[in-house]
């Protein structure tokens, strides 16, 4: 028993666990059939975790992923036209391995938007029709668009978690 106590980590300073409430922050929408939540952003580690609402007949640009992507549904359908077979369902996990590429595709024929939580390590590569580099979305870009979107619509954004912006 010692040794096993022995072995634990110590850190510096314990610190209160953070907690946001379902509707503690707002979804703002991207124009494209998407609405993001933005729930954590750290900086230090290219991290941007978000709630994404996705409208019936929604399809996401293509893109690829310089790091993993963890994601959970939590209501409605989609795949990626990639991977018509794959459906993912309320309860499903999906694992994005970095190098993935993709399109998200929202079934027109839903009568409730999706919802899907994402932890995305790294960038999205926006990709265009030739496969070229066209637009390049990060944690930084990210929390720099939702603070300004929501700013514009008189929106607060205190209960956002922020990780290394002060250096």
């Amino acid at each position: 028993m010692d040794n096993a106590a022995a072995s634990l980590p110590v850190f510096p300073a314990v610190q209160e666990a953070l907690h946001i409430g379902i509707d503690e922050l707002p979804f703002v929408a991207l124009g494209d059939g998407s609405h993001i939540q933005v729930l954590h952003i750290d900086l230090k580690q290219g991290l941007w975790v978000v709630r994404m609402r996705f409208e019936p007949g929604c399809t996401i640009v293509k893109h690829q992923h310089t790091g993993p992507v963890f994601a959970v549904t939590a209501q409605g359908t989609w795949h990626y036209l990639e991977y018509p077979g794959s459906r993912n369902r309320p309860g499903s996990y999906l694992f994005e391995p970095a190098g993935s590429v993709h399109t998200l595709h929202v079934p027109p024929d839903q009568s409730e938007d999706t919802i899907v939580w994402f932890a995305v390590f790294g960038a999205n590569l926006n990709l265009g029709s030739l496969g070229q580099v066209e637009m390049v979305i990060d944690a930084r870009t990210v929390l720099g668009a939702y603070r300004a979107r929501c700013a514009a619509m008189g929106l607060a954004t205190d209960k956002l978690i922020v990780v290394g912006e002060d250096g």
